[in-house]
């Protein structure tokens, strides 16, 4: 009988991710619950937060019917923008913050190198390791928000307009989690990049309000970069739009372009990732 050595084994076996996925899950919930304490804390903190801003712009809806222009963002329909927000950027802090913060971290200490051996995508695992629950709090009360708007506006949705709100929320993510990426890859030509990561939290600040702000000598520039350049704008904008506004107020250009860029956003951070792990050099080198 011909014997298979232990490495022919270890290279055969192909990993199921969706099985690697939910390991990641069952672990990161065990953590969590470890420090019940902790993890309550980080939820009510979220939530009260949260909280405290929609009572800010409560305030501010008693001074002016809408945001952006007459025919901008109302009330319901801002909050509608506001739990689209919320869902995105918790989806994000959730499954790809605590992992792609640490990467500059995995290169310092020479653990990249454990993930480099493993049988698994490099970029799958240090991507979704780790995963923060207490930031799913905040997914589930921009849900209630989002349900709570949808019913204060008198606008008719259709099935279509149901079915492309998940998807562009998706699309939306996926820009993020590409920035997310763009910066990680970067550490392995720059080392520690936390500077770029407050750049991150930076421009990402911009996707927390509606377009039609982005007005005048000042506003028009920064709305034309953060829509071409760096598609921060489109993030929360595009799905927003789909549930607030009637159909004859949706542009359906910037709704084609938020997908198309988020594919190839995808792409682009790919190869990039590939091509800082080929030039990595391992610390034990």
């Amino acid at each position: 009988m011909q014997e298979t050595s232990p490495i022919t084994d270890a290279r055969e076996v192909r990993p199921s991710y969706w099985g690697v996925f939910r390991t990641f899950l069952r672990n990161s919930l065990v953590r969590a619950m470890m420090f019940r304490g902790n993890f309550l804390l980080d939820t009510f903190t979220s939530l009260t937060w949260m909280a405290m801003q929609l009572g800010f712009y409560k305030l501010v809806f008693q001074f002016t019917p809408s945001i952006g222009n007459q025919t901008g963002w109302g009330e319901y329909e801002f909050y509608t923008f506001i739990a689209t927000s919320l869902i995105i950027n918790s989806l994000v802090q959730t499954f790809f913050m605590p992992n792609l913060s640490e990467f500059s971290d995995l290169i310092r200490t020479g653990n990249l190198d454990f993930a480099l051996l493993k049988p698994i995508d490099t970029q799958f695992l240090v991507s979704l390791q780790k995963v923060e629950w207490s930031a799913l709090g905040n997914f589930l009360f921009g849900v209630a928000l989002l349900g709570w708007s949808v019913v204060q506006l008198d606008v008719p949705l259709g099935p279509a307009q149901w079915l492309l709100y998940p998807i562009y929320v998706l699309c939306g993510v996926a820009i993020f989690y590409a920035v997310m990426v763009l910066m990680s890859s970067l550490s392995v030509w720059m080392g520690r990049n936390e500077n770029l990561y407050d750049f991150w939290f930076y421009i990402t600040n911009f996707s927390r309000y509606p377009m039609e702000i982005y007005r005048g000598p000042v506003g028009e520039p920064l709305r034309w970069t953060f829509t071409f350049v760096v598609p921060i704008l489109v993030v929360v904008n595009v799905p927003a739009r789909a549930l607030a506004w009637p159909l004859e107020r949706q542009q359906s250009w910037l709704a084609a372009y938020a997908v198309g860029i988020a594919v190839v956003s995808l792409l682009v951070t790919r190869r990039l990732f590939l091509w800082a792990l080929n030039s990595y050099r391992s610390a034990s080198s």
